[in-house]
């Protein structure tokens, strides 16, 4: 390359606007987030069913998204043109999504249980009420699958799809802090009495355990904004996901003893013997058209934690598939995924006319 190419590659006014940027970035407002239209059906205690209305209505079985415990669920509908909920709705699915909440010292005593019944279950009955629909997909994004798949092994409610996003599911295999899940298996070390005595895992503890585990030394995120902080369009994104990424949440004592046993200890979910609200909560209890989605950089969930799921169901319509991309791809695109654009429509009832079709007045 030769000196006057290398000069003309150059620009000191685009430098000077990407340093500029970069520096005054944090200064400026925080952008918004929840920005598709939406309405609170339900709520219970700090928890909100929303309600994401399709501007065309294509499907009679509108979905149902939970999302992890550990995180706020507006990932899902970052801005305009890069929200998953308005891909959903754009091409022609209602949407309810159940929020959570940020739960306080006062619910330490709430457990995985109180989420699926109290929560999952009751917010699938109020959409399901409703929007009138006969049934509903359910699609859970990483522990909020995991939650998810739970609540479907006991569900009374009509579940037509069930959709798995990066969610753990099979223990046997971890991906971080193995040493420490091979001794709690032998029973050599309970966090039991711990978790009693706090009550609630604050937000800055789940932060610290999540940075552990994917970005100890937290630097990259930041190398990138500086080497696109000419655009305004990518530093309005960054902020957005950074705003995402450092807004984790209390989680409460209760629900994390109880998952590190059931699942972490003894595998109970993918091995068989858990109970859940006195229930049963076998995988083989799931007859819905599954589908179970791993991405090939995940580092938080791999492969081997939900391969199996197919296997231990008893749906006769099941998918496992493996896209490329890492634990939040799926989340942030601003388009239905190939595979899913294909898979949800032909198993959502397709309207014509107004009618389902097959359906006669």
């Amino acid at each position: 390359m030769t000196s006057e190419k290398k000069t003309a590659e150059y620009s000191v006014e685009k430098e000077l606007l990407r340093w500029g940027n970069f520096f005054t970035a944090w200064t400026k407002p925080e952008p918004e987030v929840n920005q598709t239209p939406r309405e609170a059906i339900w709520r219970k205690n700090k928890a909100t069913v929303w309600y994401y209305k399709a501007p065309v209505k294509k499907y009679d079985v509108p979905l149902f998204l939970v999302y992890s415990l550990v995180n706020q669920p507006f990932i899902l509908d970052l801005a305009e043109g890069n929200s998953m909920i308005e891909a959903y709705i754009q091409n022609g699915f209602d949407v309810y999504l159940l929020d959570c909440g940020k739960p306080g010292y006062e619910d330490k005593e709430m457990t995985a249980d109180d989420f699926i019944t109290e929560y999952i279950q009751r917010g699938v009955q109020r959409a399901l009420r409703h929007s009138g629909a006969e049934d509903i997909t359910v699609v859970g994004y990483c522990l909020g699958g995991t939650i998810a798949a739970m609540y479907a092994a006991i569900a009374e409610e009509p579940i037509r799809n069930l959709v798995l996003t990066v969610s753990p599911i099979d223990f046997k295999t971890v991906p971080f802090f193995d040493q420490w899940a091979n001794v709690l298996r032998r029973g050599e070390v309970s966090f039991d009495e711990l978790f009693d005595a706090i009550g609630l895992l604050p937000a800055r503890s789940i932060k610290a355990g999540m940075r552990m585990v994917t970005n100890p030394i937290y630097y990259s995120p930041y190398l990138s904004l500086l080497n696109k902080a000419y655009s305004e369009e990518y530093i309005q994104k960054w902020k957005r996901i950074n705003k995402w990424t450092n807004g984790h949440i209390p989680f409460t004592a209760a629900c994390m003893k109880q998952l590190m046993n059931d699942l972490g200890k003894y595998n109970k979910l993918a091995d068989g013997g858990l109970i859940i609200a006195g229930k049963k909560a076998e995988l083989s209890n799931i007859t819905a058209n599954l589908l179970v989605v791993s991405t090939d950089l995940d580092r938080l969930v791999l492969k081997d934690q939900n391969i199996r799921v197919a296997d231990l169901v008893s749906s006769e319509d099941k998918t496992f598939t493996v896209v490329n991309g890492g634990h939040t791809t799926l989340a942030t695109n601003g388009e239905l995924p190939s595979f899913l654009a294909d898979w949800l429509p032909e198993r959502s009832k397709p309207l014509e006319n107004g009618h389902a079709a097959g359906d006669t007045e």
